[in-house]
């Protein structure tokens, strides 16, 4: 196609000039490719456009031409192609406009059907041409197999490189590339490296990701976090994804991995397509080399702490070397470790009230049928047996345990008085980075200045407090080990039953102790039986047996009363079970265990009595009863002023008991009293108490005695009441003193 082929019908269209690169990164360098495509422009106008029929769609720039989702400036374009709007498409090559077949294809189509021309730095093409359309097929493949070629071959250059573990990808907080082709240092910040290493320090002290992260909060510590690869640190208080991400990243045992995930296309529910992240395990890795760089801790080390990690996220199945989970804060002191001696479930805990704790299993409930109990048995006595057999145990340790217990808490303290002396250093340097960069400026520059001052300020107020904090830790470090403090110690870690007992001693204190010593407790409750078999497993591997008593006294059985369950019949009928328990609730009933009811509470006590359920009617005939918000729905009004004529009495409503929702009956003439539009004679409420010269509440009674005839307005901006005034208005005096004579008589 050449220049004369070019009609006035083209030319009386737009020339739409696309401008695309495929990454902010070639946007920002290849600039002489993006001049080039705006010169385009210019083009049009040779070929005979006006300036004022030329549009540059440039949406585009920094955006891949593989798909055709999250284009909008590709969109636009093959929008205004489809509507006849274009006469000219402009783009510097065909992989401008798309790189793959399909897009491309397409556009094609579209311009063949409306009449419009491709032009590019080659030339200028027909769509409706045969010659000229096989052209640009073929182009549109080229440019799609030279986007695949391109991949492939810096795709494949990336996994050798990454296969020698060479391939420089971004590293976690605490590491930093070297010189050397592959080699990775531990960051060259102390006080970054400090605060990793505590991480992995307290999280095999506590056992749990979560309690990691409580204490670093509790003890008011700040975490480096670099938010993009090459941006400065800055320290925050830690979040519980940091935590989780430095306990979870192979990367701090020494490994260097690539492609632990594979990004995959999705179609979603509205039918577009979408691109999501999906994490590979481990076996599906591409790249995996332990021992590459020096890590925080060993490759043993990271196996176990994963595993740790994984007992601690299971629930009831548990494998025969996992650890319990994490300790709660309840009295139950087998917690996370008791097991179910007959299908290996572990058990759950259930606290029938704050010191009555339950253990059960209901690992067989499949078998035995729905609501079924595997085992079910008290705590208290199985908790005594297992605590008095562990004391025993440990008693000749306990002074040893004593003192190592000092001297780790002394290694807390002084590693939390590191991070804080090495948190005032870092606070001097940037206080004296502010004061060298505040003195550097021109004084008479006063707006630069200013901030600058604004900045050292900041700074100084922040080494303050660094300090305040170190002193006040300083000062609350307790005294080293006196021999009569040490004596005393040894003491008390002979005496274990006593420090036990000690009020001081917490429930997770005790947890804590247990299972440094025991791995897991096997209980077996038969319900016939008046005795329960416990199986103690030591973390060595060894075993002990031990028979527990089993309470005989069954707790006597609580009901809640009838009055409360006749109610519930009652409301059942109306309301489903989550109304039901704000009406208890607001009439001040609870459970029979004195507890606030709520939706499960309801259904549980409507299952127990063998209530139905509330189920809403089909259809509702006339005279139908509905609640507040379906009367507003079929009336066409709003739910308030349906509540204000019940509570002023102008519309009748029903409630069930007090406190239930009111319920309002639809009658043929309750429908009448609502109109769009007020019949001629009928003025506003205002209007009427002015020619009645009567109060408001007057007007009401008349209109409940049927002696004024009124309705009300639905919708528009007058909505309300509107009250036709008969023409004798003293009739209605002379009725009212008639009824205020009869009263009198009666």
């Amino acid at each position: 196609m050449t220049e004369a082929d070019i009609q006035d019908s083209h030319r009386q269209r737009t020339a739409f000039v696309y401008i695309r690169q495929s990454s902010p990164a070639q946007v920002a360098n290849n600039t002489e490719s993006t001049r080039r495509q705006y010169a385009l422009a210019g083009r049009a106008q040779r070929l005979g456009w006006a300036p004022e029929r030329i549009e540059v769609i440039d949406e585009d720039l920094g955006v891949s031409a593989d798909t055709f989702e999250q284009r909008d400036g590709f969109q636009r374009l093959a929008s205004e192609v489809a509507l006849g709007h274009c006469g000219l498409v402009l783009g510097l090559e065909v992989s401008r406009l798309a790189r793959n077949s399909t897009d491309w294809h397409r556009l094609l189509e579209v311009c063949a059907v409306t009449d419009t021309v491709i032009a590019d730095s080659d030339g200028l093409y027909n769509p409706c041409d045969y010659n000229d359309r096989l052209l640009l097929g073929i182009k549109g493949t080229l440019s799609e197999a030279e986007l695949h070629l391109l991949k492939s071959r810096l795709l494949e250059g990336k996994r050798a490189k990454a296969a020698r573990g060479e391939l420089r990808c971004p590293l976690p907080i605490g590491y930093v590339w070297g010189r050397g082709d592959g080699e990775v240092l531990f960051d060259p910040d102390e006080e970054i490296v400090a605060s990793v290493q505590l991480v992995f320090g307290r999280f095999a002290a506590l056992g749990s990701m979560r309690r990691v992260w409580v204490w670093f909060r509790e003890e008011g510590l700040d975490f480096p976090v670099r938010v993009r690869p090459g941006q400065a640190v800055r320290w925050l208080p830690p979040s519980y994804s940091s935590i989780v991400g430095i306990l979870k990243n192979p990367v701090y045992a020494g490994a260097y991995v690539y492609g632990k995930s594979r990004r995959e296309r999705y179609v979603d529910a509205n039918g577009q397509l979408r691109t999501r992240t999906r994490m590979l395990p481990r076996s599906q890795w591409q790249v995996f080399l332990p021992n590459h760089h020096v890590g925080y801790v060993d490759w043993e080390t990271y196996e176990a702490n994963q595993a740790r990690i994984a007992a601690n996220g299971s629930v009831t199945r548990v494998g025969p070397e996992s650890g319990g989970r994490p300790v709660r804060e309840g009295i139950a002191l087998l917690q996370g470790l008791a097991e179910c001696g007959r299908c290996g479930c572990r058990l759950r805990t259930w606290y029938q009230k704050k010191t009555a704790p339950v253990y059960w299993c209901r690992g067989s409930s499949a078998d035995d049928g729905p609501g079924a109990v595997c085992m079910r048995i008290g705590a208290r006595m199985v908790d005594r047996a297992v605590a008095e057999t562990v004391l025993e145990v440990v008693r000749e340790g306990g002074a040893q345990a004593a003192l190592e217990a000092v001297e780790r808490i002394g290694e807390q303290r002084e590693a939390i008085l590191a991070q804080r002396r090495l948190a005032v250093e870092r606070a001097e340097y940037e206080a004296l980075c502010a004061e060298r960069a505040y003195r550097a400026v021109d004084p008479e520059n006063r707006r630069v200045a200013r901030g600058l001052e604004r900045d050292w300020e900041l700074r100084l107020a922040n080494l303050e407090r660094e300090r305040t904090e170190l002193a006040l830790q300083e000062s609350s470090e307790p005294d080293p080990l006196s021999p009569q403090r040490r004596a005393a110690l040894c003491a008390l870690g002979e005496d274990l039953p006593r420090a036990w007992e000690a009020a001081t001693t917490t429930a997770r204190d005790r947890k804590e102790l247990l299972r440094t010593v025991v791995r897991k407790v096997v209980l077996d409750a038969p319900r016939k039986e008046r005795q329960a078999q416990v199986r103690v497993v030591w973390q060595g591997g060894l075993q002990s047996e031990l028979t527990v008593d089993r309470p005989h006294n069954r707790p006597p059985l609580i009901c809640t009363d009838e009055e409360t369950a006749d109610l519930l019949r009652r409301l059942a009928v109306h309301y489903p079970d989550a109304i039901i328990a704000g009406i208890l609730n607001s009439q001040g009933r609870k459970t029979a265990r004195g507890l606030r009811f709520t939706r499960q509470r309801v259904g549980a006590l409507r299952q127990t009595r063998k209530i139905p359920c509330y189920r809403p009617p089909a259809g509702q005939p006339d005279g139908a009863v509905y609640n507040l918000r379906q009367a507003a729905d079929e009336l066409g009004v709003s739910a308030s002023m349906l509540h204000r004529m019940v509570n002023n009495g102008s519309l009748a409503g029903e409630q069930v008991t007090r406190g239930a929702p009111w319920r309002i009956r639809l009658t043929a003439a309750v429908r009448g009293l609502f109109v769009d539009q007020a019949p001629a004679g009928y003025v506003a409420m205002h209007v009427a108490t002015s020619r009645l010269r009567v109060p408001r509440a007057t007007v009401m009674d008349w209109i409940q005695r049927g002696r004024l005839k009124a309705v009300v307005l639905r919708r528009g901006r007058g909505s309300g009441w509107r009250i036709r005034i008969p023409d004798n208005q003293m009739n209605l005096f002379d009725e009212e003193q008639d009824a205020d004579r009869g009263t009198s008589d009666g």
